[in-house]
């Protein structure tokens, strides 16, 4: 949130859409920016999305954004672009909804360390932030930022992705590894770290990291 702080400003008035936004955990961060609307495939996480108050959230596809063109000020696509078959269709529907001066910003996973755990959740791929970018121009957005994120625990993870990878290699039928249900102190010194980094992201673009942020506007 702190490179949208820092591109946005003071904005609290805008239109925003939180695209694959599952158990509504972004919802009321974006708030911040002005009304806040989410969709997402699933009819359970909408729905409790709602009974969570959030009134404004509907199942829909990301290839087939129900709303307007030109309508939306923001739109968010957090770790759900790598979910989609067709992902250069995700950023036209993205780009097509845009506001004249509007933004996207999306995170996304990293192609290196694409492993087994990655089909188990059901990701598509992965990408470098060279790949990510050609996508953003060839769907008409201007990428204003793409960068690495996650580099400070970046030489914890490989190693730990690398094995993983070596074992699937050796035991390919084995379907039930997941790096999220192995290492919860991962999971908290990745939290711990996320603050040293986001006063870097708004000054540089990191060159490696466990995942990738765009900020992008239509051309």
């Amino acid at each position: 949130m702190h490179l949208l702080d820092s591109e946005l400003g003071g904005s609290s008035q805008l239109s925003v859409l939180d695209v694959g936004c599952g158990a509504g955990r972004m919802l009321g961060p974006l708030s911040r920016y002005g009304e806040v609307a989410g969709i997402d495939t699933s009819e359970e996480l909408v729905r409790h999305c709602r009974e969570r108050g959030f009134e404004r959230v509907s199942v829909g596809s990301a290839c087939a954004l129900p709303v307007p063109g030109g309508s939306v000020d923001l739109i968010t696509l957090f770790d759900t672009i790598e979910h989609g078959a067709d992902d250069g269709r995700v950023l036209e529907q993205c780009r097509d909804a845009l506001t004249a001066d509007g933004m996207l910003f999306l995170s996304a996973a990293y192609q290196f360390l694409y492993a087994n755990n990655d089909r188990l959740d059901h990701h598509q791929r992965r990408y470098t932030a060279r790949q990510l970018r050609h996508k953003l121009a060839a769907a008409g957005l201007d990428p204003i930022k793409v960068t690495y994120f996650n580099t400070l625990l970046f030489p914890l993870i490989l190693p730990v992705v690398l094995l993983k990878k070596m074992v699937e290699r050796r035991s390919v039928s084995n379907q039930t590894t997941n790096l999220s249900h192995e290492a919860p102190p991962l999971n908290r010194l990745l939290a711990a770290t996320v603050s040293s980094e986001r006063h870097l992201l708004s000054r540089i673009s990191l060159p490696f990291g466990h995942s990738i942020i765009a900020m992008a506007k239509r051309t």
